[in-house]
């Protein structure tokens, strides 16, 4: 396989993986797509220092963390955005997300996360990588990750079902159905619905 077709094939695998994440840390499309492009852009400047071609997407997500950080750090502070303000720069309104609201609704909860739990979460929730893999991807110890993600999925829960019971209140939902959350945690943290993770990992 020539250079060429080996840089495309990679962008072709695992763009969609990519632009979630970036989309998870600044929530602004343009933002995100930037992110992404400059992450590839990158590995066609350095990819060929990778020795191990197997450990590619690991080493695509952390380098897209990175600049993510140096992009915060060129700021001072990272913009923050009032949910309803940021409502319509997210997935939901993308033609490329017209049918996942339930990933849009899980982006809009994030975005209330503790922001050292954001990261973690994403990857864990939405790209399904496991805890030793996101320690790699964000350069953060392991038992810390662990840590993060414990909080960070538990007050994504906090907000979800509260916001699951307000839209009762309001009469928006049906009493008693809860399409995206289980009544109680199911395995190792996986507390949510796991047909969300999969809408929100699978096509787009």
């Amino acid at each position: 396989m020539s250079s060429a077709d080996q840089f495309e094939t990679i962008v072709s695998e695992h763009y969609e993986g990519l632009f979630r994440f970036a989309m998870s840390l600044t929530r602004q499309e343009s933002d995100a797509r930037d992110l992404t492009q400059q992450t590839f852009y990158t590995w066609a400047k350095k990819g060929h220092q990778l020795r191990d071609i197997s450990k590619v997407k690991s080493w695509l997500f952390t380098t897209l963390h990175r600049a993510f950080l140096v992009a915060r750090r060129r700021q001072g502070k990272f913009p923050h955005y009032d949910l309803e303000a940021v409502s319509d720069q997210l997935p939901s309104v993308s033609p490329e997300f017209a049918n996942q609201a339930d990933c849009a609704e899980v982006l809009l909860a994030l975005a209330r996360v503790d922001k050292v739990c954001q990261a973690p979460v994403a990857l864990f929730y939405l790209e399904d990588w496991s805890y030793k893999d996101i320690a790699v991807i964000l350069e953060v110890p392991l038992g810390t990750i662990k840590s993060r993600i414990s909080r960070g999925v538990a007050k994504l829960r906090e907000i979800l079902l509260s916001d699951g019971r307000a839209a009762v209140e309001c009469g928006e939902v049906e009493r008693g159905s809860s399409p995206t959350l289980l009544a109680e945690p199911v395995g190792d943290l996986r507390i949510l619905n796991p047909s969300l993770r999969v809408d929100c990992a699978g096509t787009l």
